[in-house]
């Protein structure tokens, strides 16, 4: 998982929104939200619970999702997912969040 910068507030109990996997050049993103209770997985990155390159725990029920794909594997949401936040990644190696436009 990508560590985000928490900006100049480290104080703030706002739950980050997003989660960021990557693994090499493979890159997913998803919303952090429980598709199941709909409160945040973790309110702060280092209480995400998770197996790297395997899975990710919901903090309050413990439904367990696929990294590959956030595709609920056990828990009360089976056979849910998490929210897929489109993403591109450049040449550059570079993330960028949002599909791409088409040009006209």
């Amino acid at each position: 998982m990508l560590a985000l910068d928490p900006g100049t507030d480290s104080t703030s109990q706002t739950p980050f929104r997003m989660l960021l996997l990557r693994k090499g050049s493979e890159v997913h993103a998803f919303v952090n939200r429980c598709p199941h209770f709909g409160v945040p997985l973790a309110a702060r990155q280092e209480q995400l619970l998770q197996q790297p390159l395997a899975s990710l725990t919901c903090n309050v029920h413990y439904a367990r999702f696929r990294w590959s794909d956030g595709r609920c594997e056990s828990g009360d949401c089976e056979d849910e997912s998490l929210i897929s936040v489109p993403l591109t990644v450049d040449t550059d190696g570079q993330v960028h969040i949002g599909s791409p436009t088409a040009s006209n």
